[in-house]
């Protein structure tokens, strides 16, 4: 092994990005639905009416995004929530988990830290800026725990999906799906 002593493992980048382009590529190898569920803060750029308990679970696969870029420091594409697209801007200290929709199988991160200095608002080198008037929701625990892999007989436990595709139907307000169900997918060839 070439490790050296003198901790140079302090300067070294985080492996988070590294895990979740690898577990996102396993996901599309395999014909898996790949899933980010993230800590929102001011720092993540998110459609807030998704949002529950400071989190949201977001379909990241070729599938559901344009422009798909899951960089060192941010993940940034175009998605469409309701039939309206929108720019979403994650830092990847932010993703709490990565996991395959239809399996469970994936990662989980410890979430970003409250008094942890968090990612800089602007994207060295994009064009893409974070919204700095996306509000910050109170900083407090969720009430309840990520569930990656619910049992077959629980699906009820699942984490409610914002997914970027969903098309309103024809008694949708264009919100959140009302009732607790999920969005259903429809995909256009």
């Amino acid at each position: 092994m070439d490790q050296s002593s003198d901790g140079g493992a302090a300067a070294s980048t985080s492996t988070r990005p590294y895990l979740i382009r690898a577990l996102h590529d396993w996901c599309t190898d395999n014909g898996f639905t790949p899933y980010i569920a993230v800590h929102v803060d001011r720092f993540v750029q998110v459609p807030n009416e998704y949002v529950s308990n400071n989190e949201i679970v977001l379909n990241v696969g070729f599938d559901a995004t344009s422009g798909l870029e899951l960089g060192n420091e941010f993940i940034q594409f175009k998605a469409r929530f309701g039939g309206v697209a929108r720019e979403i801007v994650v830092p990847v200290d932010h993703v709490v988990a990565i996991y395959a929709r239809e399996n469970g199988q994936g990662m989980a991160f410890p979430a970003p830290s409250a008094d942890a200095p968090s990612a800089p608002l602007s994207l060295a080198g994009s064009t893409s800026p974070v919204a700095a008037a996306v509000p910050s929701p109170p900083v407090r625990p969720p009430a309840r725990g990520l569930r990656l892999a619910p049992g077959p007989a629980e699906p009820q436990d699942q984490p409610k999906a914002a997914d970027p595709v969903t098309e309103p139907g024809p008694d949708d307000s264009g919100g959140p799906a009302s009732g607790g169900g999920r969005p259903a997918l429809k995909r256009v060839k």
